[in-house]
């Protein structure tokens, strides 16, 4: 082949490469925004940080659990979602935020959301709503919206809590028990109930103490975490429990200075212990004086939900989800669960794990007779409570100690 010919056929060779590949560029590209629009995003707003080791976190981890277990799925979220850190903004303004950013499911999730998940929901019907501890979505409720496109999620966490008070009640020396409270709603008296009722029940049937020996006080700081000048402080809160001879302090709240005080006040010498709240990973701030930490598990749930948005079987539901009772610490099928921690010894966390046999085999310990804090009634003998008594618990129970609403 002479140099002319050897030329013509490189520039042929060329020309051929360059028309492949701007074909081969012009397939992929349709092809890349056909993947991205097959995406299916979903939102979520949460109360506080999403690294807050408590509430937010477990939620926040969980749409990481959603993301990982449920292909073409990717979530968008906003934190810090409450007053203080952004005045003037409503959880439904802010939900409008991530449907810009293409969310076809928004998840608020606090209690404090209630409103404006249900002013957004009926302003969106086009959009999958998922409201976790609301009670919107519940045909039999006092708040049932009939919102096609909203459901409501919470834990049984009154076990979890009923867990809490018994490794609690193993544990103390005192019998002064202190439970960290934030604000006082339905929510928060039952679940600071449940952690009464456990530590009662172990107390006497377990460790075999005396009933009137047992000291169970509330103190209520005013919102699910710390906002200086608004809320009491929880780390002044814990430590007037620690002063005055408490030696466990249960968490109610979403952040862990129950926990960082007893780890202060261990090491100036006292012997103290806490049980932080929601979060798996808790105790790690503190191992060796955490008792343990009840926490949630929304992971499961939230895949369940999606998955319905995204082949079109979303229904609204109202779901009360328990435990797997054949392992409560399973991250794929348990909506709560128990961590033990390192300060619970051998012995109590073996009485622990007997009790807990005893919950799932179904001892109830919502079963009268029960009185309320005012003396009034609550179950009679053998009466057990149903899920509207358990969820729209009026007073603190008979033999606690702390306020049942918000002081005027």
């Amino acid at each position: 082949m002479n140099s002319k010919s050897w030329k013509t056929f490189v520039a042929i060779l060329v020309a051929a490469t360059l028309m492949l590949s701007a074909c081969a560029t012009k397939t992929s590209e349709p092809e890349a925004a056909a993947e991205e629009s097959e995406k299916f995003i979903f939102g979520l707003l949460m109360v506080g940080a999403y690294n807050d080791q408590g509430w937010s976190q477990a939620h926040y981890d969980a749409g990481l659990y959603v993301q990982e277990n449920v292909p073409g799925t990717e979530m968008v979220y906003i934190d810090k979602v409450n007053t203080a850190d952004r005045p003037g903004t409503t959880p439904a303004q802010l939900a409008e935020e991530l449907v810009a950013k293409g969310a076809k499911l928004i998840i608020f999730n606090s209690d404090d959301m209630k409103d404006s998940a249900h002013e957004f929901a009926a302003a969106h019907p086009e959009i999958t709503v998922i409201h976790a501890s609301g009670d919107g979505a519940w045909v039999d409720g006092n708040a049932y919206q009939d919102l096609p496109n909203l459901t409501n999620v919470m834990s049984r966490m009154e076990y979890g809590k009923e867990m809490a008070g018994c490794a609690a009640a193993l544990t103390s020396t005192t019998g002064k028990i202190g439970y960290l409270g934030p604000l006082i709603n339905e929510e928060t008296r039952r679940l600071a109930a449940s952690a009464y009722l456990g530590a009662k029940y172990c107390w006497e049937n377990v460790a075999g103490n005396d009933p009137t020996a047992l000291e169970f006080e509330v103190m209520w700081i005013g919102f699910w975490f710390n906002i200086p000048g608004v809320t009491s402080d929880p780390t002044q809160v814990a430590d007037d429990f620690y002063n005055r001879g408490f030696d466990v302090v249960i968490s109610g709240i979403d952040t862990t200075e129950a926990l960082t005080e007893a780890k202060k006040y261990t090491d100036e010498g006292s012997t103290v212990y806490a049980i932080p709240y929601d979060f798996k990973g808790a105790c790690e701030q503190a191992s060796d004086v955490c008792l343990g930490v009840p926490y949630y598990n929304w992971g499961p749930s939230y895949v369940k939900y999606i998955q319905a948005a995204m082949d079109g079987s979303f229904a609204p539901s109202w779901d009360f989800v328990g435990p797997d009772w054949t392992d409560i610490n399973n991250a794929d099928t348990s909506a709560l669960g128990f961590e033990k921690g390192a300060a619970l010894t051998e012995e109590n966390a073996a009485k622990l794990d007997e009790f807990i046999t005893a919950l799932a085999g179904g001892l109830n310990l919502w079963t009268g007779p029960l009185n309320l804090q005012d003396g009034t009634a609550f179950l009679a003998d053998g009466e057990v409570a149903t899920d509207y008594q358990v969820w729209y618990l009026p007073q603190l129970l008979e033999g606690m100690t702390g306020l049942s609403t918000p002081a005027e």
